[in-house]
C-alpha cells in the first residue's frame, strides 16, 4: 500500500492555471515587495528566485494582457504563431473568416500539443497523436473512433479548443489567459481608442514580416524591461545613437552640458515633426500612463536625429516603399511601450516590434520583428542586413548589460541603489509591477 501525504489545505491557494501556489512563497513575495524602497530597484530575490519567478508567471503573466505579435504575422487564413508563457502555450491564429483567434495549445483528447513550431500555416489543427482535428475556429471536426452522440458518445461541441482572449490594438495582438481580463483595454476611450490612431498611418494590416530574430538574454524578464525603459546607458549603443537622441526621457533641466548640442538638435527636429504631423492629422502628443492601469502604456511620436526618417547610419530611409499611404518619410518614430512585455518603433518605412517573454528566472526571450510594406521587395526596396543592423547590434549590447546586471543582483553584496531622474520610467515599471503583484497575491 502506498501512503500519500498531502499538505494541509489552508496552506495553499489555487491560481488560474490550476496549480497550487504556496502561501509561504506568496507571503515571502509580499514581504519583499513591502521591503522595496520607492525610487529604487527590487530586492535581489525578485530577479533570481525560482519560486518567485513562478509567482510572476501565475499572478501577472497569466492574468494581464500580454503582447503576442502583430496582424502582419498572421496575414492569411490558417496562419498562426505560438506564445509560450511558462508551461502554458497559446496558438494565435487567423481563422477562415479572417478573424484572429487564440486557443490553448492543448488537444482536448489526451492533452498533446497541437503545434510545435513557433509559427506556420494550417488548414485545420490536427493533433499528431490520435488525429483529433479542429477547425480554425476551434471546433472539433473529427475524432477517429469516438462514439457518436446518438450512441452515447460525448457532444463534440463540448470538446472545442479552449479559447484565450485576444485583442487587436492598431495591428498589435494581445492575449490574456485570465477568465476575466482587465477591462481598461476595451473601455470606451481607453487604451485601444487612444493607441490605434498613432499606428493607423503605418497600416500593419498591409505589412509583412521582413525579418524576425529571437535572442535569449541571460537575465530576469524584469531586468530586460527595466533596461529598455531608460537611455541612461545609451552611450553603449553607438549604432542607435546615430539617430536616437541621447537625451530621450530627460527634461530640459536634466540635460547635462555635454549633451546640450544633441538636445538642441532634438528640439529643432521636434518642431519640424510637429508641422509635418499637423498637416497630415497624425497624433503625436505624449500619452503616459505607466503606473495605475493594468494595461499601462506610453505612446508618442518623436523625432529622430540625422535625416529623421529611419534607424540607419545617417537617418535616411531603409525601405524605399513607405508603409500604408504615408507620403513623407521624415516622420520620426511612434514609440509605444506597454507593461509587461512590449515596445514598438513605428517609422515611415518600417515598424519594429519587441516582445520580451520569460523563459526562466535568469533567462528572457526577446523576439524582434521587422515589418515592411507587403509590396516591398527584398533586394529591391530593402536589404535585410541593413534594415536590421541597428537593432540587432543594440539588442546584443543590451543583452550583455542585462547579463551583467543579473550576475550583480544575484551577488549577496547587491543593495538596491537610487534611480536617477532619467530613470523615471524604470521606477514606473517597478511600481506598476509591485502594485499588480500585491493586488493579485491578496485576492
Amino acid at each position: 500500500m502506498t501512503t500519500l501525504t498531502t499538505a494541509p489545505e489552508r496552506t495553499t491557494r489555487r491560481d488560474l492555471s490550476g496549480v497550487r501556489t504556496g502561501d509561504a512563497s506568496r507571503d515571502r513575495l509580499l514581504g519583499l515587495l513591502d521591503a522595496r524602497t520607492p525610487g529604487r530597484p527590487l530586492p535581489g530575490a525578485c530577479y533570481t528566485d525560482a519560486d518567485l519567478f513562478e509567482l510572476d508567471l501565475r499572478l501577472l503573466w497569466h492574468r494581464q494582457w500580454v503582447f503576442a505579435g502583430s496582424v502582419a504575422e498572421v496575414p492569411e487564413a490558417g496562419d498562426y504563431l505560438t506564445v509560450e508563457l511558462g508551461v502554458i502555450s497559446v496558438i494565435v491564429l487567423r481563422d477562415d473568416d479572417e478573424q484572429v483567434r487564440a486557443f490553448r495549445n492543448v488537444c482536448r483528447h489526451r492533452g498533446s500539443r497541437l503545434v510545435t513550431e513557433p509559427r506556420g500555416a494550417v488548414g485545420n489543427l490536427v493533433c499528431g497523436y490520435h488525429h483529433w482535428t479542429y477547425g480554425t475556429d476551434g471546433r472539433l471536426l473529427h475524432a477517429p473512433q469516438l462514439a457518436p452522440v446518438a450512441e452515447g458518445g460525448p457532444d463534440p461541441a463540448c470538446l472545442s479548443l479552449r479559447t484565450v482572449h485576444v485583442r487587436e490594438v492598431g495591428g498589435l495582438l494581445f492575449i490574456c489567459l485570465a477568465h476575466e481580463p482587465p477591462e481598461d483595454l476595451d473601455a470606451p476611450g481607453g487604451a485601444i481608442d487612444t493607441i490605434a490612431p498613432y499606428l493607423a498611418p503605418h497600416a500593419l494590416d498591409r505589412a509583412k514580416v521582413a525579418a524576425q530574430v529571437d535572442l535569449v538574454e541571460h537575465g530576469n524578464w524584469k531586468l530586460t524591461m527595466e533596461n529598455n525603459r531608460e537611455c541612461y546607458h545609451c552611450d553603449g549603443h553607438p549604432e542607435l545613437l546615430r539617430t536616437f537622441f541621447p537625451t530621450w526621457g530627460l527634461r530640459d533641466d536634466q540635460v547635462p552640458p555635454r549633451l546640450m548640442p544633441a538636445h538642441q538638435r532634438y528640439k529643432a527636429a521636434e518642431e519640424d515633426l510637429s508641422a509635418v504631423c499637423r498637416t497630415r492629422g497624425y497624433p503625436r502628443d505624449l500619452v503616459d500612463d505607466l503606473v495605475e492601469p493594468a494595461f499601462a502604456y506610453r505612446i508618442a511620436r518623436e523625432a529622430l536625429d540625422g535625416a529623421g526618417e529611419s534607424f540607419s547610419r545617417d537617418g535616411s530611409r531603409l525601405v524605399q516603399r513607405l508603409l500604408g499611404d504615408i507620403d513623407e518619410a521624415r516622420l520620426g518614430r511612434v514609440t509605444f511601450h506597454a507593461q509587461p512585455n512590449v515596445w514598438v518603433h513605428a517609422l515611415g518605412d518600417h515598424v519594429v516590434t519587441f516582445a520580451a517573454l520569460p523563459v526562466a528566472p535568469d533567462r528572457t526571450l526577446v523576439r524582434t520583428t521587422w515589418l515592411v510594406h507587403a509590396d516591398a521587395v527584398e533586394g529591391v526596396d530593402y536589404d535585410v542586413d541593413e534594415l536590421t543592423e541597428v537593432w540587432r547590434r543594440t539588442n546584443e549590447q543590451d543583452a550583455a548589460l542585462v547579463g551583467l546586471t543579473q550576475a550583480g543582483v544575484a551577488d549577496p553584496a547587491y543593495v538596491p541603489g537610487p534611480y536617477t531622474d532619467g530613470e523615471r520610467q524604470v521606477d514606473d515599471f517597478v511600481t506598476w509591477y509591485v502594485a499588480r503583484m500585491r493586488e493579485e497575491a491578496l485576492r
